[in-house]
This record gives structure tokens, C-alpha cells and sequence, in this order.
């Protein structure tokens, strides 16, 4: 296990910092919401990293655990009336169950078919929230769910210690026994099955953990946006957290939490660019992906570590 360098540390609270300062310092509403968005898109992007990004098998259907949390948490407030931090905890467990129903079966799927299982699942749900649209308000989704916290900055800086503690768990998660096995699933799985170890159950185990964290998420941003939608089941939702990880470094979990951050904030200052701003945030990724092949983030901060020591 790499013990935490004090320059990892210090860059840690350096950014976490930041991020809790910057609504202050700028006093905007709008950047207090902006900013939420991120956090929560970096507790997604984080999420996927830990499973995919550290065995290899690239989810295509993150928005299935995605939307199931985002969803529990508008049946919990519209049918159910239920207390909002209810739904919390709820979320995890019902993103985890969706986890065993659609992993167990796909997880054992070699080659390409284990991402296209899970596009599959989440189509099949964003399709279903369609065709029973008495109960989940079909294109227009379910309305009127309670914030958790009605102050915004308030509310803010609670995803935002979500986030960091998401980070620390998955880290640790990553860097202990655990995360070795997943490494090593992902460089030869024959030879860790020929070795005894049950490829399955970590397999199995590490998507739970990642759509636990997933289905947070979504409630999460459901009680920000105070309604859920179809579009959350969406492959648009998988494919952008996907570009968000591989930007961050892939395996690096810090790194795809902060490009989240980077990356929904460029969207948002494209703005002003009208019609252009899809080309512009388009290459401005290639350009990333093709001279960056193992991301931005996570790299450049290794470098930097390396010439501070």
C-alpha cells in the first residue's frame, strides 16, 4: 500500500480549500450552482474510476445506478412523502441492488459485451420510465422533491464533503489489498482464476461499490435540481463521465473527481460562445485524449510531486 506523501496531503487541502472558498469569495448564486453540478459529476466520475478504471471493464451503463438513485429519491418525495435524507441511504442500497441484478450475469461476459450489457440496462430503464409514465411522470419526469439543505451555499458544501469523503474511500479502497487484486484482474484474469482467486466476486464486488456510490450521486443531484428525468438513464450521462475519467487519468480516482470539476466548469464558461461551444469543447477533449493518452490530471501531479521531493 502507497502510504499519502505530505505533498499529496497538502495538494488535497489545497484544492478542497479552494472549491469551499471560491462561493464565498465571489458571492454568486449562479457559481454556488455551478459548482454543486461539479462536485456531484465528481462523485460519478470517481465512482466509475474505481470499478473500471481499476479492472479494466468498461461500464457503459453508469447512468442505470445513476438514475436509479436520482430516482428513488423522486418516488421517496412525490408518492411516498418520505424525509429527503432518507433517501440517501435508499439510493445507495437500490444502486447496489441493480449492481448484483445486471452484474452478476454480465460481469462473466468477456471481450466488449460486459459494456454493452450495461448500455443495454440503462436503455432498457430510461425506455421503461417512458412506457410507465403514470408512475414515473414520463418525458417530464417527477416533480416537486424537498431540498436536503435549503441554503444553496449550505447545501454546496455538504456534496462537497461527499465528495472528498468519496475520494478518501475509494482511495484507500484503491490503494490497499483490494485494489492490487483489481490491478491485477485487469493485467491477466486467467492467471489470477488459475491462482485461486474468485475474479467473480471482486468483480462483482467492486461494481457494487462503485454504483453505491453512483446512486448517492444521483439522489444527490435530484434533491439539488428538485426533480429527476429519463435523460438521467441516458447514454449522453455514461459517455460524458467516461471522457471525465479518462481527462483525469484513469485509475487515479482524484484525478477523474477534479476533471470532473474542470471539465463541467469549461462547459459552462463556453457559454458565450453560442453555436460554437460544442466544437470548441470538442477539440479542445481531442486534443487532450490524443496527445494525453493517460489523462491530464492525475499525471501532471505525479511530475509535480516528483520534482518537489
Amino acid at each position: 500500500m502507497r502510504s499519502i506523501s505530505k505533498i499529496d496531503l497538502a495538494g488535497a487541502v489545497l484544492v478542497v480549500g479552494i472549491l469551499a472558498l471560491a462561493p464565498v469569495l465571489v458571492a454568486s448564486n449562479y457559481l454556488t450552482g455551478v459548482l454543486t453540478v461539479c462536485v456531484i459529476y465528481g462523485i460519478w466520475a470517481s465512482s466509475w474510476d474505481f470499478m473500471s478504471g481499476l479492472t479494466g471493464r468498461e461500464n457503459f451503463g453508469h447512468s442505470l445506478f445513476i438514475g436509479a438513485g436520482a430516482y428513488t429519491a423522486g418516488f421517496l418525495a412525490t408518492i411516498w412523502s418520505a424525509s429527503p435524507w432518507l433517501s440517501l441511504p435508499l439510493a445507495i442500497g437500490i444502486a447496489v441492488v441493480f449492481s448484483v441484478l445486471v452484474g452478476f450475469p454480465t460481469l462473466r461476459l468477456r471481450g466488449p459485451y460486459f459494456a454493452l450489457a450495461m448500455l443495454s440496462a440503462s436503455a432498457i430503464l430510461q425506455r421503461l420510465c417512458l412506457i410507465f409514465w403514470e408512475y414515473t411522470g414520463g418525458e417530464e419526469g417527477l416533480y416537486g422533491l424537498d431540498p436536503l439543505i435549503k441554503s444553496p451555499l449550505h447545501y454546496y458544501w455538504f456534496v462537497l464533503g461527499v465528495l472528498v469523503v468519496t475520494v478518501i474511500i475509494l482511495t484507500l479502497l484503491a490503494q490497499s489489498h483490494w485494489g492490487l487484486l483489481l490491478r491485477a484482474i485487469r493485467g491477466d484474469e486467467a492467471t489470477c482464476q488459475a491462482a485461486g482467486i474468485n475474479v467473480t466476486f471482486y468483480k462483482i464486488a467492486s461494481l457494487m461499490i462503485s454504483a453505491g456510490f453512483a446512486g448517492l450521486g444521483g439522489a444527490l443531484y435530484a434533491h439539488y435540481q428538485l426533480q429527476v428525468s429519463p435523460p438521467l438513464f441516458s447514454v449522453v450521462v455514461s459517455i460524458t463521465v467516461i471522457i471525465m475519467v479518462y481527462v483525469g487519468g484513469i485509475g487515479s480516482i482524484y484525478g477523474a473527481a477534479i476533471a470532473a470539476i474542470l471539465l463541467t466548469l469549461l462547459t459552462e464558461m463556453l457559454r458565450g460562445f453560442g453555436e460554437y461551444r460544442l466544437w470548441i469543447y470538442t477539440l479542445t477533449l481531442m486534443l487532450i485524449l490524443f496527445f494525453l493518452p493517460n489523462g491530464l490530471i492525475a499525471p501532471l501531479w505525479r511530475r509535480m510531486t516528483e520534482r518537489l521531493r
